[in-house]
């Protein structure tokens, strides 16, 4: 086998396909996901930069939106490089080793953005059915310790797909027919026994997406219910429109997660295979790519901070201006 140690039949390296039938539009095919990614990483980043310069943005809201954007660039960081350099290079070897890392980062991000969700859902809860003690639930302390939760139950999670994938031969070849280390995709290259490797995947989305999914309904009927209890009309839009940006970015994110996931367990042959990969990759660049437009279109405070920025630069550089 090309670039494989025979005695231990573990590959030296795996060679990423891309699109496989569609090489020919490989460049065409990056410029979207090349655009997708320069908006995801400057909006969050801007995002970021927002919320720790301005003091009015200094809320658990916000701090748990910069957590979920941090995510996010880390997220495309992970993936689209490697993409890039494939649909433009032909760079398609990556190292055994390289490929577990990048496998074992793609699935802890998702699952801690999906936390993070989580978290924020938590948010909207504690500030509508207990505004009083908005601050004094949601300290500092409380959103740190929170934040480290959502990763340390990721990593621990994530990190027996790393030793499964480690543990089997690989006697089927080392080409690997998508843009990306993904954990299934790695474990059909081999000729061992992927059961263990395919049951640990459906419990780890059920435990996270399934958990999360079911926390953050429980707090928006709480939230329905405490909102319904308002006597005014006026009270009861401003309270749901606080929600918008929330139950936006959760559509954003778990549409494309659940339509990845059930296309690549039941579709079957009845999708082409270089669908499932388009789908899989959206999955894991829609969410960056819309989050920061969906909060600086839908949060006040943020379109706010956003044209105060942009004033101030135009400003300073018409003053700078002899």
């Amino acid at each position: 086998m090309s670039g494989a140690n025979t005695s231990s039949l573990t590959p030296v390296y795996f060679i990423l396909n891309g699109i496989a039938g569609l090489e020919a539009a490989h460049i065409w095919i990056s410029l979207p996901f090349c655009f997708m990614y320069l908006i995801a990483v400057t909006g969050n980043c801007g995002l970021i930069y927002l919320i720790i310069h301005e003091e009015v943005l200094h809320r658990p809201m916000y701090y748990f939106l910069a957590l979920l954007s941090a995510t996010d660039i880390s997220g495309c960081n992970t993936i689209v490089p490697s993409m890039l350099c494939i649909f433009w290079f032909s760079l398609k070897e990556i190292g055994f080793n390289t490929c577990l890392v990048q496998m074992f980062f793609i699935h802890m991000l998702t699952g801690m953005e999906s936390d993070v969700l989580m978290l924020m859902a938590f948010d909207r809860y504690v500030a509508i059915c207990y505004p009083l003690r908005y601050s004094t639930i949601l300290t500092n302390t409380v959103i740190t310790k929170a934040g480290l939760a959502t990763l340390i139950r990721s990593v621990l999670l994530m990190i027996p797909f790393t030793f499964l994938i480690k543990r089997l031969p690989y006697c089927r070849g080392n080409l690997i027919h998508h843009t990306y280390c993904d954990h299934m995709a790695v474990a059909k290259l081999s000729c061992g026994n992927i059961k263990i490797n395919a049951i640990y995947g459906l419990i780890a989305a059920v435990f996270i997406g399934g958990f999360d999914m079911f926390c953050i309904s429980m707090s928006y009927v709480m939230i329905i219910h405490a909102v319904l209890k308002l006597s005014s009309a006026d009270a009861r839009h401003k309270a749901f429109s606080t929600c918008t940006s929330h139950i936006c970015a959760i559509v954003i994110t778990y549409v494309p997660a659940f339509f990845n996931f059930f296309t690549h367990r039941f579709g079957g042959s009845t999708i082409p295979h270089h669908v499932h990969i388009f789908i899989a990759n959206l999955y894991l660049l829609l969410p960056p790519t819309l989050n920061p437009i969906v909060y600086g279109v839908k949060t006040k405070q943020i379109c706010e901070a956003v044209i105060k920025f942009l004033i101030g630069n135009v400003l300073g550089l018409t003053r700078a201006c002899p």
